[in-house]
Parts: C-alpha cells; sequence; structure tokens
C-alpha cells in the first residue's frame, strides 16, 4: 500500500509502516541537514527539499495514506509553548490542507504532548475539527512509547482518521506487557563508544558502529538540575533533539542531590558521566544500526534522532491499519 510521509525527519515513522507492509513513494523534508540521511536509507523514495507551503497538491502523487509529524517546538512543555502563534505550529494546517485536496483512505498525524497543555486547548480543538471537517472519523489519544515495546519513556499525541466512507473507526492497539529496558538495547555497546571531537565534529569512520560517538562539553546548571541517570533496568528518559541535554549512560550512578533544582556527579566517580551516543539513541528510539545517520556535528545527528517517530510505535499503529484496511477489502498488495 502507497503512502506519502510530510516532515518526514530522519524516516522513524517510515521505517514502522515499512515494516508493517506499507511503501513511502514520495517524502517532503525541508532541513537540508536531513536529506542525506533520509535519501540513503529510502534510496526508492521521492524526497521533495522544498517547503510544504511551496508545494502544490497537484505536486504529490496518489496514495492511500497521509502520514507524519509537523514540528513540534513550538507546542513543546521544553520549549516557549507558543502554539499555533508560532508558524511551525500553523504548519498542522498544510498537513490539513494536502490531507483534504488528496483524500486518501487515511491519515496518521504525530505531536508531542505538549499539545494538551490547557493554554492550547482551544488550538487543539481547532485542529481536530478540521480533521474531521475534512471527511474523517478521528481517534485521538496520547502514548507512551515505552507500551509499545520502546525503552524509553516518551508521552507523544497521535491523530489517525479514516475516511468516513469507509465506516471504520481506528482503535488504538492494547499496550504490551512486556517492557524493554536500557540494558535490552545498548548493553552491547557500553564499552566502545567514542567521544566526539573537538567542537562535537563526527569521528567519520573510526566508530566501531556507525553513530557511536557522544556529545563532549561542559554541563548546564539547568542539566544539573534534576537527576539525568536512569539505571539499567530502567527505560531511558525522552531521547531529545538536544544533544547536550542527552541523557547520561547508566553506567553511571545517579547524580547526587544536593538541594532544591542542584545535584552533582558522584565524587570519585565523575570519569563515568558521559552522554549517551547518538547510535545509543538511535537504538533506544527503536531505530536498527543499519539505518546510519549522516552529519559532520554530532548535534545534527542527535536532532534527527531525537525528532522521530520511535520506528517500533510506528509499526504497531501501522499494523493496526493494515489490518483494518484488509477488512473491508482494500488489497494491499496492489494498492
Amino acid at each position: 500500500m502507497n503512502i506519502i510521509s510530510l516532515f518526514s525527519g530522519a524516516g522513524g515513522l517510515d521505517l514502522g509502516f515499512e515494516k508493517a507492509g506499507f511503501k513511502t513513494i514520495w517524502a517532503n523534508e525541508y532541513d537540508k541537514d536531513i536529506w542525506e540521511t533520509f535519501e540513503r536509507n529510502f534510496p526508492t523514495t521521492k524526497l521533495d527539499r522544498r517547503s510544504i507551503t511551496a508545494i502544490p497538491s497537484t505536486d504529490i502523487p496518489e496514495a492511500l495514506g497521509i502520514i507524519g509529524g509537523p514540528p513540534c517546538q513550538s507546542w513543546s512543555e521544553a520549549g516557549a509553548l507558543r502554539g499555533i502563534d508560532d508558524h511551525r505550529g500553523q504548519l498542522f494546517f498544510e498537513f490539513i490542507r494536502i490531507l483534504r485536496d488528496k483524500k486518501p483512505l487515511f491519515f496518521l498525524a504525530e505531536n508531542v504532548s505538549g499539545m494538551l497543555a490547557s493554554r492550547h486547548s482551544d488550538a487543539l480543538e481547532n485542529i481536530k475539527q478540521h480533521f474531521k471537517d475534512s471527511g474523517y472519523k478521528l481517534s485521538f489519544k496520547m502514548l507512551n512509547a515505552h507500551d509499545y515495546k520502546v525503552p524509553q519513556d516518551r508521552k507523544r499525541i497521535f491523530f489517525v482518521g479514516y475516511r468516513d466512507d469507509l465506516g471504520i473507526e481506528f482503535e488504538f492497539p492494547k499496550e504490551f506487557s512486556t517492557k524493554r529496558y536500557l540494558q535490552d538495547v545498548i548493553w552491547d555497546i557500553k564499552d566502545n563508544a567514542l567521544p566526539a571531537r573537538d567542537k562535537n565534529y563526527t569521528n567519520g569512520d573510526k566508530c566501531h558502529i556507525p553513530n557511536h560517538e557522544y556529545a563532549i562539553g561542559s554541563f548546564s546548571t539547568i542539566y544539573m538540575s534534576r537527576n539525568r541517570v536512569r539505571s539499567w533496568d530502567e527505560p531511558s528518559f525522552t531521547i531529545q533533539a538536544g544533544g547536550r541535554h542527552a541523557p547520561l549512560h547508566p553506567q553511571a550512578p545517579k547524580m547526587k542531590f544536593i538541594e532544591q533544582n542542584k545535584r552533582i556527579f558522584v565524587e570519585k566517580q565523575e570519569h563515568l558521566y558521559r552522554r549517551l551516543s547518538v547510535r545509543e539513541c538511535a537504538r533506544i528510539q527503536t531505530f536498527p544500526d543499519e539505518h546510519k545517520f549522516y552529519y559532520t556535528n554530532v548535534m545534527a545527528g542527535y536532532k534527527m534522532v531525537g525528532n522521530a517517530v520511535p520506528p517500533y510505535l510506528g509499526y504497531y499503529l501501522a499494523k493496526k491499519i493494515h489490518e483494518d484496511m484488509q477488512s473491508i477489502g482494500i488489497d494491499i498488495a496492489a494498492s
């Protein structure tokens, strides 16, 4: 079943959908730092590098589904929470524009949990109504990726819609009782990560595993305000787009509490504290090692990984959509 991908990033959502039997035939990404990564990992997908605002719907091929995650910084709890007042928040309506023009059988859109903040309630309801007015039965829910075999606490909201004439409604898949933790995904590579070069430039091909290098540099007072270490038998903190705020490796002890908003590294064990590498973050996000990230500065690598939808979570959502389409007689193989 052919789909198109908007705001594709490094392709986490696309990986999940392709594993479930879909094929991304056309994608859009405006960030030049991501182009090489996407094109090398999806060589048969046409990547349109223009801003979505400059792409008429007639330039986009027909497909049975549209997926994507409009930029989330303006809705983020860690950001300014400007939401729909920010041009990035308004890009949600570009997604809706294309949805209305192309009329696919289904869509899936993802965004940060900060969108649920009370100050955004009117904007969120407006977006939901736009999806419904576009001719879709909307399902909406916040999910924690950790409930879907992702070794990370990561709460995100999802909009999934089936075209009204299909007569069906998407039901979010049930949570898995079995969880995965840090030891399940990064234990085997704990001893061979490399520090980035000066000014956080990449080590290139020197890494034993692609992208297995971590950002260097001091830690801000904000970073040191709370514990940043999760143990091997715990899920990771949320993998963020900012490399300087990457979680610390579980080899280190939990940071020592001094007073409110102040912690320090445990004395005589400071050498154990390092940021997770780009590859460790990618594994925590459930990217396979074969999915290589291309950059000259490791910060760009962290950004691509942190902004992505975990492929495992994407897969379980896509698998349910796939099953629903088959249940109403859609020939997946021929679509």
